[in-house]
């Protein structure tokens, strides 16, 4: 009865994240909170779910050889699923098949059982068939995506950054050090791993509740590491965070200041602003005060500019998150080619903001989760031709298919008058 149910609520998110137009994380989250599965089901439809998001194009692809005719979208959700769980999780014939079934409408039972029982026999042509097909179709990924990478990273950059984002995403956790020492943590936690060249990182193989609970540490990417590490804030010293929620960035920043001087966090999302105060509480990071504000339209508030000038800004802004599409899987479904330009207006408008509050000789970063030049390069060029008494002091990024590791990119500037 449990697989049916982890089963149910795969359909189910699947269906929500098309009628609702909300972030995949956030339909199956708020499904999964109101199911009692236990936590094998509950990884179980994870895996239905974000596997079907995964491979939409290609599980569609095997859906049209199998039957040419309309099929409405209800019904070809299903089908994803019962293929999915027939040519990925290789599941047996009979439970893919069957369960899968069950879920249909009776008057559909006899379609959808025919088609999956044929899916079956003609696994090996149904795969070869996908097998010679361009990359997008195979990774399903949007063609218009795969052409760009093709042309700014070659084409085996491509497709390894396709075959990446198919994958599922290790789990890397910070070690918190305003709580808990590297050697400590390692004692305390002896099933995190460290990582070779990130020495307060580590991966678990499952959420460490307890670990995260205590503030011991905090989920996060090591590419994440890269802005606050050139950032390089000194204890004692005023940072603006321009773009703060979730707030791993924010806490990372203390914790290099030492809990010392004053950090200013803001957001434009209100509902945002609960789990950015929740996180630097159970962090500690106590140097932190947080402001809803949006950086693209009003004022600023007189409470941020009493406490401007600021020794340095951290300004990631919101991007495109082609950097991070292996953990957030439905972003290749929602990008359109023009929102690179339109990522790139607004990420300027936000740094000409916020970048009179910086002190003559303060460091400004600027970062994103993006692979695309419209929002990295292009954006600085842009600010380094529109502020004549600035510089660039280096650039760093995070390439998937190059270092292992979620993509980002990080410039760091200099005002010099």
């Amino acid at each position: 009865m449990a697989q049916p149910s982890a089963r149910r609520t795969a359909l189910a998110a699947l269906r929500g994240w098309r009628s609702e137009k909300r972030f995949a994380d956030s339909v199956i989250t708020k499904l999964l909170a109101q199911t009692e599965l236990d936590l094998r089901d509950r990884a179980f439809a994870l895996e239905l779910f974000y596997g079907v998001l995964r491979n939409a194009t290609l599980l569609d692809f095997w859906i049209g050889r199998l039957r040419q005719s309309p099929l409405d979208i209800d019904l070809r959700d299903l089908l994803r699923l019962g293929l999915y769980q027939l040519f990925f999780l290789r599941t047996s014939e009979h439970a893919a098949v069957h369960e899968t079934v069950e879920l249909a409408p009776k008057s559909r039972r006899g379609l959808i059982n025919a088609i999956l029982r044929t899916a079956a026999r003609r696994q090996d042509e149904l795969r070869s068939q996908a097998s010679r097909q361009c990359l997008a179709l195979r990774t399903s990924h949007p063609r218009f995506l795969v052409a760009r990478w093709e042309q700014n990273f070659g084409p085996e950059a491509a497709e390894a950054l396709c075959t990446w984002n198919n994958r599922p995403p290790p789990l890397y956790a910070r070690i918190n050090r305003l709580k808990i020492g590297r050697a400590g943590f390692h004692r305390a936690y002896p099933e995190a791993r460290p990582l070779s060249g990130n020495p307060h990182f580590v991966e678990f193989d499952h959420i460490p509740t307890e670990a995260l609970a205590q503030g011991h540490c905090y989920i996060q990417d090591p590419s994440t590491a890269i802005a606050c590490q050139l950032l390089d804030p000194q204890p004692g010293e005023k940072v603006l965070d321009v773009c703060a929620a979730p707030g791993g960035k924010t806490s990372y920043v203390a914790e290099i200041m030492r809990n010392r001087g004053a950090i200013v966090a803001c957001d434009r999302a209100a509902e945002r602003l609960a789990i950015l105060e929740e996180n630097l509480a159970r962090l500690g990071a106590g140097i932190a005060r947080v402001f809803h504000f949006d950086w693209t339209c009003g004022r600023i508030p007189k409470e941020i500019v009493e406490i401007a000038p600021f020794d340095r800004l951290l300004i990631d802004v919101p991007c495109s998150n082609t950097g991070v599409m292996r953990r957030r899987v439905d972003v290749r479904w929602r990008i359109r080619a023009a929102d690179f330009v339109r990522m790139q207006e607004q990420q300027l408008k936000i740094v000409r903001t916020a970048l009179p509050l910086l002190k003559a000789a303060g460091v400004l970063v600027y970062s994103t989760c993006s692979l695309e030049p419209e929002e990295n390069e292009n954006v600085v060029q842009q600010l380094l031709r529109e502020l004549a008494n600035s510089r660039q002091m280096d650039a760093r990024s995070s390439l998937p298919f190059r270092d292992g590791f979620d993509g980002a990119f990080v410039a760091k500037l200099v005002r010099t008058g």
